[in-house]
């Protein structure tokens, strides 16, 4: 992935880090976009430079009025600090917040909440990013297994990442004429530290390593080398599809 550059939203921790970090070891330059932690953020950045890799963080809140338009703002300054020409060939839309509630539990402050940065806030970075995106481009959206599989607990969640592999979708077809795949990866259960309160005992993590047929909970590389390979030139023939990441869990 030498010469090309890749924009990997919700990147200073869990599944976008990994991502990040193994789109730097294949040769891209990364965009580490973060929210809020800025610590974290730069120490994405740092492993990867240590690594022998190129990156650097941009920091926009999602989910707000002009949020796209505040990161690609962002995105092209740095890139002209750089001396480097403004474009991206891979974005990865990572970044994503969750909520629990059953369907009488749900809240309009929680639907907004959550569908303002998992469908609204990507919707509109895709759209900004095709302006910039080259020919041949990878768009790689980050869903969840909870669109194969049931969770009454999370509603609203499930409801937009089913947004978002439909999105998808549309979008390959769109794109197909400019060489750009759209696709999504679905992850089961990952062992990141968004989710640590839910494998405190050891009984809580075997029970969650139970779902996968592989009978252990995920890391975020098992991830990353997916959208890697998607991103790759050997992921060309394949658009519009949901890759399930999830181990096999409760097939």
């Amino acid at each position: 992935m030498a010469g090309r550059t890749a924009l990997v939203t919700g990147a200073s921790r869990g599944i976008g880090r990994g991502i990040a970090e193994r789109l730097a070891s294949d040769g891209a330059l990364v965009v580490v976009h973060y929210g809020q932690n800025s610590a974290a953020a730069h120490d994405v950045v740092t492993s990867i430079r240590a690594g022998g890799g190129q990156a650097f963080a941009i920091r926009t809140r999602l989910g707000v009025t002009g949020d796209a338009q505040a990161l690609y703002s962002a995105l092209d300054s740095e890139l002209a600090r750089r001396g480097l020409e403004p474009g991206i060939d891979i974005l990865v839309n990572n970044a994503g917040v969750s909520g629990s509630a059953r369907i009488h539990e749900v809240t309009p402050d929680l639907l907004d909440k959550i569908f303002s940065v998992n469908v609204k806030a990507l919707l509109f970075i895709v759209q900004e990013g095709l302006t910039r995106m080259r020919e041949e481009g990878r768009i790689i959206n980050i869903s969840s297994v909870a669109t194969r599989i049931a969770y009454p607990k999370s509603v609203v969640y499930s409801m937009s990442k089913g947004a978002v592999d439909t999105l998808t979708l549309v979008l390959a077809k769109e794109l197909g004429p400019r060489g750009i795949t759209v696709n999504t990866v679905s992850p089961g259960f990952i062992a990141t530290d968004m989710n640590a309160k839910l494998r405190t005992t050891p009984d809580d993590a075997a029970n969650l390593a139970r779902m996968s047929v592989f009978d252990r909970i995920g890391d975020p590389s098992d991830v990353a080398g997916i959208v890697a390979f998607l991103a790759s030139p050997h992921g060309r023939w394949i658009t519009g599809q949901r890759i399930d990441a999830s181990g096999g869990s409760q097939l």
